[in-house]
Order: C-alpha cells, then sequence, then structure tokens
C-alpha cells in the first residue's frame, strides 16, 4: 500500500534531477495528458489522467509501489497538494515545486505581482473573482473551464480593464494575448490559462511594499472619516456615526459587491471599498456621482459611478452581496430586497417610516433589527454641543444566509 507521493510541478522547463530521479522509480503516474508525455514518464508506469484529485487520491492509496502526481507550476499553490494532504488518504507528500503559472504569467507580462490580488474562478466562485477585478488595480485570476476569459469579460460589463491572456503556459502552444475586457467574450480561449486582469486608478505607494496584495497602510486609520475627508458636504443619512453603524452591520468584504443608493458624497461608497469590496454607487443627482467618483479617485479606490433613479436604475445592474440604501424610501428598499442580497441596511427619520421599511422587509423573508441612533458632538474645548442627530437604523438579513 503507497503511504508516499512525491508530487512534481512542471512549469515547462527541463524536469530537475531530484524531480527525474522521483520519476523514474515511479511505478505510477497521474497528471494531466501533457504531463504523461512527457518522456521521462517510464513506459511501464500505470498512468492515471487527472480529474478528480480525490479519485486519484484513493487510487494512489490503494498502490502497491511508488507513485508520482505531475501538475502544473507550483502544486502548493492553489495545486493538488492540499487535496493529497487531506488526513483521509494517510499520505505523506512530498513536493518538487515548480514555477507557479502565476509568476510565469507575470514574468511573461514583464510586471511585479507583489502587489497583486491573486483569486481562483470556477463556476460557484467566478463572481466573487469578478468583484475582485472591479475593486483592485491588479488581480490575477486562475480560471477554469466555464470560467476563464470570456465568462470573466462579460460579468465585468461598465468597467473597463485590460487583460493579459495566458494561454498552455509552458507548453509549445503557449500563447499571450492582450486584449481590453470587452473584447475578451468575442473569442475562444484554450484551457489551462492565466488572466491578468489591469486597470483602474491605484494609490501612489513610494518604493516597494511589505505584504503582498494591497497595502493597508497606504489609507488611513478608521472604518470611518470624518466628513472634511469628502469635502465636507454631507446629507443627514452620511454622518460619521451612522456611517460606522451601517458599515458593522454590513461587514463589506474582500469577493463582495456592494450597491450604495443614495450615495450622496460617496463616504459611504469609498468606506465600502476600503475595505477591498467591490462598490456600485447610484444616485439620481450628477454633483453627488461626481463627489463619490473625485473622492473615490483621491483614496486610490475603484468604485463604479451609475447615475440614474432608483429602483428601475437597479434592473440591469449585477447581483449584490450587501446593500446600503441611502434614499428612496419604502419602494426602493422593496425593489433591492427581490434581488435577495444576504444584508441590507436603510435609515429613517421617523419612527412610522421605520416601521413601513422594517414591515416590507420582513414581508420578504429578512430578519430585521431596528435602533435609534442619537449622537451629540461635543466642542471639547468648552464642552458644549456642536452638533445633535438622530436616526432610525433599519438592518435585515437573509436567515439562511447568514454563515
Amino acid at each position: 500500500m503507497a503511504d508516499r507521493v512525491t508530487v512534481i510541478g512542471w512549469d515547462g522547463s527541463p524536469l530537475t534531477a531530484a524531480a527525474r530521479s522521483a520519476l523514474g522509480a515511479a511505478t505510477l503516474v497521474a497528471g494531466a495528458a501533457h504531463h504523461l508525455a512527457l518522456p521521462e514518464v517510464p513506459p511501464a508506469a500505470e498512468r492515471i489522467r487527472l480529474g478528480s484529485v480525490a479519485l486519484a487520491a484513493r487510487r494512489i492509496t490503494g498502490h502497491r509501489g511508488t507513485a508520482v502526481v505531475l501538475a502544473d507550476g507550483d502544486p502548493g499553490f492553489f495545486g493538488v497538494v492540499r487535496t493529497l494532504r487531506a488526513p483521509e488518504f494517510g499520505l505523506e507528500v512530498e513536493v518538487v515545486p515548480g514555477v507557479s503559472s502565476v509568476a510565469a504569467a507575470f514574468a511573461r507580462a514583464g510586471m511585479p505581482w507583489d502587489d497583486a490580488q491573486v483569486v481562483v474562478a470556477h463556476r460557484r466562485t467566478l463572481r466573487r473573482a469578478v468583484n475582485v477585478c472591479r475593486a483592485h488595480t491588479k488581480v490575477a485570476v486562475l480560471t477554469s473551464p466555464g470560467a476563464g476569459p470570456a465568462e470573466l469579460g462579460l460579468l465585468m460589463e461598465g468597467v473597463h480593464r485590460t487583460f493579459v491572456i495566458c494561454e498552455e503556459l509552458g507548453t509549445d502552444r503557449e500563447q499571450v494575448t492582450v486584449v481590453t475586457s470587452d473584447k475578451a467574450a468575442d473569442h475562444t480561449w484554450r484551457d489551462p490559462n492565466l488572466v491578468i486582469v489591469i486597470g483602474g486608478t491605484a494609490a501612489v505607494t513610494e518604493g516597494g511594499g511589505w505584504i503582498a496584495g494591497r497595502d493597508p497602510a497606504a489609507a488611513p486609520r478608521g472604518w470611518t472619516l470624518p466628513a472634511e475627508s469628502y469635502g465636507g458636504l454631507m446629507g443627514e443619512g452620511e454622518l460619521e456615526p451612522l456611517r460606522a453603524a451601517q458599515l458593522a452591520r454590513l461587514g463589506p468584504r474582500v469577493g463582495d459587491l456592494v450597491w450604495d443608493i443614495g450615495c450622496g458624497s460617496g463616504a459611504f461608497a469609498t468606506e465600502a471599498a476600503r475595505a477591498g469590496a467591490a462598490v456600485i454607487a447610484v444616485d439620481r443627482d450628477l454633483r453627488a456621482c461626481e463627489r463619490t467618483e473625485a473622492n473615490a479617485r483621491a483614496f486610490g479606490l475603484q468604485v463604479q459611478i451609475v447615475p440614474g433613479t432608483a429602483p428601475h436604475v437597479l434592473e440591469n445592474l449585477p447581483e449584490p452581496d450587501v446593500v446600503r440604501v441611502g434614499g428612496g424610501g419604502v419602494a426602493v428598499v422593496s425593489a433591492v430586497a427581490d434581488r435577495r442580497p444576504q444584508r441590507i441596511v436603510a435609515h429613517a427619520a421617523t419612527r412610522d417610516e421605520a416601521e413601513l421599511v422594517g414591515r416590507d422587509l420582513t414581508e420578504h423573508g429578512y430578519r430585521v433589527e431596528c435602533a435609534l441612533l442619537q449622537s451629540v458632538e461635543l466642542d471639547t474645548r468648552a464642552w458644549t454641543e456642536t452638533e445633535r442627530s438622530v436616526a432610525f437604523l433599519l438592518s435585515g438579513v437573509l436567515p439562511e444566509r447568514t454563515a
């Protein structure tokens, strides 16, 4: 019974001495078709086309002999090593890594990638991968059948990005193509492929970073910022205590799509984007749209601006995960609830209005909470009151999606 497996990462370059030695002694070799065609694979070895890694692991566990798994790139980076190390297989795993496909793709493009986000797109995670591409200026997408460059391009509608599409890296059929995101759906792409998605306004940083991905130190501290940070033009529904409570209820995160309806100055939209979420900001006032765009740009953030009147303008927007309703009352809340986001927040000036909104959310199947928020701002030089605000904060959560 096999209790040990050697995993070899292949990046198209000649195999190392350690990889050749392990492969030469193998009595079972698992891999994709192009791996099994390598001349170093022993002719007498049992060969397994690698589809389900879990099924291959069970075959390896029951094999009497020496097993090798071949995988593209670095098999420990979004690769087969995680599955093979699962306790139920009882396998001891030795890894001979290759250059990851992400590193190879950025090398072909001649770009650094320490500031890039890296995501995996399957059919079930495609929408979340697209949201990361909406929110960030440099993303590497490891694709799969049905979740490739064409599907990414279709779901990026309304957001302009450049795609660097790398097909069959490391093989004789390798090809690197640069297209705009709106053209990606016009072509059939070969698997496997990887897409580098670049574009948008990046925050300016001096020198190299200290952490992979977006540098959190590039943004000011605080979940919310005072009105002066956004030009000082704030509506009643945008005051800092209310914004902080709304952010806490929604909890926007990387991979989410946030709708901010009635975005006003763009303070909430900007703060949701600072959390790593993709944001679509909606307002019927063109000046509000301009302020929101300017404020997001000032922080180096990507916010898609959609001018128009809700609820009609919402019909063609992509599906949201969480929504802030900053204006429009019950009609807008009801239209949003029809789209079934996981969480919705809204506010009301009176108890009667709050009851109407809360009742509508309840009828849509949301678990509703309501709190009366009162904040008093004091001038600490004389400890005198400078501003007072009162609002009913409503939040709705779909019970079946709270996990």
